[in-house]
């Protein structure tokens, strides 16, 4: 009896994600669902990037603790850079050096800890940590868990798609890819038929992973040095089967320890917009008029635009991207922020008379867009989409809508081709070689999406797919689920 006791005890969980808004805010939703089954987590992140997470819910206020470490300063860096969206992505690099400068600072946290665990200080945090929840970046983390014999567990934000592409470490020493083709091809240990590829301009991104950068190390080796340490002994996704039928077994068996669904972690409307707010500059009546118009728009007759806040779109895709939607003809609302490295005071961003032309059937925002709001709105059809993890979670698998996809980069390209399999959305053709789309591409995807009878198949298709993953007692079931396996595993 006394281990059935243990074993339902609560458990002390330290969360601990990358830099990137795209990371901490799962990984603090995921706290939050913890903290709600009555167990301690400290939520660890910088200064900055805690004030922009915005304050614990009062009632969670005594199970969920926010701790922020000083983020070392490295030659380079922009002062007061503490996340992605700080930066532009060539220096991302240079923030994961900073990163890996938290070393001592979280060994410290983890040794006080544990010593107020021994002397029995506080309350909810009165037990040693019972595991350290990572994300993929933090390979210097594990030393200090073994010292103090606390068990880790690998926490992938990103889709199980993008896991099972890049496997494991010794898949890639017996199957090795040396070249841009190497990554336009299913990997050998992908059961046939697939669609785990990517495009050429795609596949050139994803090969950096595998080299070294600014830090000193390849992203896949700090991920590979994590997964295969004995304290690492878990690893669960912010998915669940029914968002990638195929994948969990697959994923257990290569990584040969249990691969597990968190399930999709989404907040609800309100607390997702309120998290997206804190992180932009918001203007209210620019918002409130645009959504007022959304509400005077015909049921499903609008398409949401939104490229996410880090896609690297440059100003030339952004132009091609107006172009392709007033060549639709469709109504529009375009949450539109500034290309990747910025944008120069006084160049044009959008075509000449663009807003003129488009005005009564498409609105362009470039200030802060309630974007969960927005995509359950009745008015709402489709989302065109960088087909990033957290939107096409929001997007399809919350509210149904079918997607027009216009992926970069991680996971994107991956999670595009797997919903066109599935009937789910349609991808804007791009050339083959560069990754270049021209306006009339996006036109077309729009139309076939939001005019053409194809359209009405796909929005079926992405409603029944909703029924199913969006439920929310199922999606919260596996929160259930990995709390038992963190029980029995600890």
């Amino acid at each position: 009896m006394a281990g059935t006791k243990d074993e339902a005890s609560p458990l002390h969980v330290v969360a601990f994600p990358w830099l990137a808004f795209g990371h901490m805010f799962p990984y603090l939703e995921l706290s939050k669902r913890l903290a709600r089954r009555g167990h301690a987590v400290t939520f660890v992140s910088t200064p900055r990037n805690a004030a922009r997470l915005g304050a614990v819910p009062p009632e969670l206020s005594a199970r969920l603790r926010v701790v922020a470490l000083d983020l070392p300063e490295v030659e380079g860096l922009p002062d007061g850079a503490e996340s992605t969206a700080d930066v532009p992505p060539e220096k991302v690099a240079l923030l994961k050096k900073a990163f890996d400068g938290l070393t001592a600072p979280f060994a410290e946290l983890v040794a006080e800890a544990c010593a107020a665990a021994a002397g029995g200080e506080g309350a909810a945090f009165s037990r040693k940590p019972d595991w350290i929840v990572l994300d993929f970046a933090q390979n210097w983390v594990l030393p200090i868990a073994e010292e103090y014999e606390i068990q880790c567990a690998i926490f992938v934000v990103v889709s199980g798609a993008f896991l099972a592409f890049t496997g494991p470490q010794n898949e890639n020493e017996a199957h090795p890819r040396t070249t841009t083709e190497d990554y336009m091809v299913p990997p050998p240990w992908i059961p046939s038929p697939s669609t785990m590829a990517y495009r050429r301009h795609e596949a050139e991104w994803i090969a950096a992973g595998f080299r070294p950068n600014a830090a000193g190390v390849s992203d896949m080796d700090r991920f590979w040095e994590m997964e295969r340490r004995p304290c690492c002994r878990l690893i669960f996704l912010r998915s669940c089967p029914e968002a990638e039928p195929p994948l969990f077994p697959l994923l257990t068996d290569l990584f040969a320890k249990p691969v597990v669904p968190a399930g999709l972690l989404l907040p609800d409307a309100a607390a997702a917009d309120e998290a997206d707010g804190a992180c932009l500059t918001s203007d209210d009546e620019p918002t409130s008029a645009a959504m007022r118009w959304l509400d005077a728009q015909p049921q499903r007759s609008v398409i949401y635009v939104a490229l996410g806040s880090e896609a690297p779109a440059s100003a030339g895709h952004v132009r091609e991207l107006a172009l392709g939607l007033e060549l639709s003809g469709a109504r529009f609302l375009w949450a539109l922020r500034l290309p990747a490295g910025g944008h120069r005071s006084g160049d044009p961003l959008l075509p000449d008379g663009f807003e003129r032309r488009v005005a009564g059937r498409g609105v362009v925002c470039t200030g802060w867009v309630p974007q969960a709001r927005v995509l359950a709105h009745a008015a709402v059809g489709a989302f065109l989409t960088h087909c990033g993890w957290g939107s096409t979670a929001e997007g399809l698998f919350r509210c149904g809508l079918p997607l027009v996809m216009l992926p970069f980069v991680l996971d994107q390209g991956l999670n595009a081709r797997a919903a066109a399999a599935r009937g789910l959305g349609v991808e804007v053709e791009r050339d083959g070689d560069g990754g270049w789309f021209r306006g009339e591409d996006v036109a077309a995807a729009v139309r076939r999406v939001m005019v053409e009878e194809e359209g009405e198949a796909l929005a079926r298709n992405a409603r029944e797919v909703q029924k199913v993953v969006g439920d929310r007692g199922r999606q919260e079931g596996y929160v259930d689920e990995l709390v038992e396996h963190l029980q029995r595993c600890k």
